[in-house]
């Protein structure tokens, strides 16, 4: 994982310089950077969930975060094996990622990795410095239907909206995948659905920290939706860095020794 160590910089002029002055802050709000429209800004470099956050701009510490088991719904009859794959000796269902190939987003969401947010009135574009993954997400209507021909991918397809100050996005359309980086003493992993759908509802708390509530609804393994409550803080020093998984692929097409699975999986 990628130590971040850049030094407090001129970076924040770059990420908030705007020629117009930013409009009027409403009552119990103070501090909370906004756009011309008035809406929070979320515009600006970010350590997600997978940082132990501090304060300061430049001390959080990576920290891989899994999804609490005992915020989990019930699991179906029968789906307990959906959820949790055995250790099989074979890096394409332990741990995929070990071949470079892609986290997704359920994964990506608490990985201790800096994230990059460039908000407009139409869309916001979320740039992940793991693999530098990215997501453009249209703004639009509450709650509108997402196209009905999507093919299901790593990141699924994403809207957005607002609720009075909370950010809302809905994700559909993701493929069967890794839930997170679960990986128990004794080997497995933990994986979701095609059926996965999953809505992040973000909120500006201050100047540099936001709330980040992430609800998972598979109904193909959980009985119910549920939720799991995370927070991000803004990084005015930092910049998303170049990361090239290749550069440190130890199992070229699913060929690896044990040596190379257990290295992958404690990274």
């Amino acid at each position: 994982m990628t130590l971040r160590h850049l030094s407090v910089a001129a970076a924040g002029a770059l990420l908030y310089a705007c020629s117009a002055a930013p409009p009027p802050q409403p009552a119990g709000a103070p501090g909370i950077p906004r756009a011309a429209d008035g809406k929070p800004d979320f515009t600006g470099v970010w350590a997600g969930p997978g940082f132990v956050h501090t304060g300061d701009p430049d001390t959080d510490k990576p920290q891989v975060r899994l999804y609490t088991e005992s915020n989990m719904a019930p699991i179906k009859p029968g789906a307990r094996e959906l959820l949790y794959r055995p250790y099989a000796k074979n890096v394409l269902i332990d741990d995929p990622t070990a071949i470079c190939l892609p986290n997704g987003l359920t994964r990506q969401i608490p990985s201790p990795y800096a994230q990059q947010w460039i908000q407009t009135p139409a869309q916001l574009v979320v740039l992940y410095e793991y693999m530098h993954f990215f997501r453009v997400i249209p703004f639009g209507a509450p709650n509108r239907p997402h196209a009905a021909d999507i093919e299901p991918t790593y990141m699924g397809d994403s809207i957005a909206w607002w609720d009075d100050d909370t950010l809302v996005i809905d994700t559909v359309s993701l493929k069967e995948w890794m839930l997170d980086a679960y990986h128990p003493d004794d080997g497995g992993s933990r994986w979701h659905s095609d059926r996965m759908h999953v809505v992040e509802r973000l909120r500006v708390t201050d100047a540099i920290n936001a709330a980040y509530e992430v609800t998972i609804d598979d109904a193909a393994i959980f009985e119910r939706p549920w939720v799991e409550k995370w927070s991000m803080q803004r990084k005015p020093s930092w910049k998303i860095l170049e990361n090239v998984c290749e550069d440190n692929n130890r199992c070229i097409a699913g060929n690896c020794t044990p040596a190379d699975v257990q290295q992958s999986a404690s990274r």
